[in-house]
């Protein structure tokens, strides 16, 4: 499917959506989440893919909201359009997301990239919630995701002065995965995609819904949630075939069964 703002396509079991304004460095608008959310939601219900990669261009992955069209928005439109709840569905995406980061990722755009299940940097990336320069907040998790990963202290300096963080720091802050140099972000990201979509898709499916809640509940209920899914899969064929496979010293043959 043709979109407006984004491109999507496939490289094996790796689906792939970049986003594609660059003449505002990837600036995101209503219509850029909505087809991102749609790209990615196909790969996700396609049988094909094991893992997805979100990225931009080497300049910006994405360097915000779209300005434009939030400087004369009120209380009631901005209510009434209820972005938000697009971005609530990549929260709801069954497969692995990899953020491929490269230069901007500032307020909505990193937000976007703290969505992701992990983020490969560019050494040119910088992260920041610059929202509070503008006379706001962040919107879309800002303030959550950067305290529940990096900390209070750590989230307070980002949000409070708006100032951007390098690569290298925000890997120390336990928001990146990893840092690569300038250039090699897709390659390396499209290396980890790989090794995931080679793992058996419902022990990859469940094991991030496990981490996920890690976040959400209190120890004793991840838990319980760990240990049920962990019984589930040992009704799957994948169990058994892993299993059999390591035993008989053979690569397994994963049908996410």
């Amino acid at each position: 499917m043709a979109y407006e703002f984004v491109l999507a396509e496939t490289d094996g079991p790796i689906g792939i959506v970049t986003i594609n304004r660059p003449a505002v460095l990837n600036a995101l608008n209503p219509g850029t989440i909505a087809e991102l959310t749609e790209a990615l939601e196909a790969f996700d219900a396609d049988d094909a893919i094991g893992c997805m990669i979100l990225t931009g261009s080497e300049r910006a992955f994405a360097a915000g909201a779209d300005i434009t069209q939030m400087v004369d928005a009120g209380p009631v439109e901005v209510l009434r359009d209820d972005n938000f709840s697009r971005w609530a569905r990549l929260r709801a995406l069954h497969k692995p997301l990899i953020a491929a980061v490269s230069g901007y990722a500032l307020g909505g755009g990193c937000e976007l990239a703290l969505m992701c299940d992990l983020i490969v940097a560019s050494e040119s990336a910088q992260f920041g919630q610059p929202e509070v320069k503008l006379g706001i907040i962040p919107g879309a998790g800002g303030t959550q995701r950067w305290a529940r990963v990096a900390g209070r202290t750590a989230a307070m300096e980002i949000v409070l002065t708006g100032d951007p963080v390098s690569a290298v720091e925000a890997q120390r802050l336990g928001i990146v995965n990893r840092v690569v140099p300038v250039g090699a972000h897709l390659d390396e990201a499209r290396r980890l995609a790989r090794t995931i979509a080679s793992r058996p898709p419902l022990a990859v499916r469940l094991a991030k819904e496990a981490v996920n809640q890690a976040q959400e509940t209190s120890l004793s209920a991840g838990l319980e949630l760990e240990r049920k899914l962990f019984y589930l899969l040992f009704a799957s064929e994948d169990k058994r075939e892993g299993m059999r496979a390591f035993l008989e010293k053979r690569p397994a043959r994963f049908q996410g069964r």
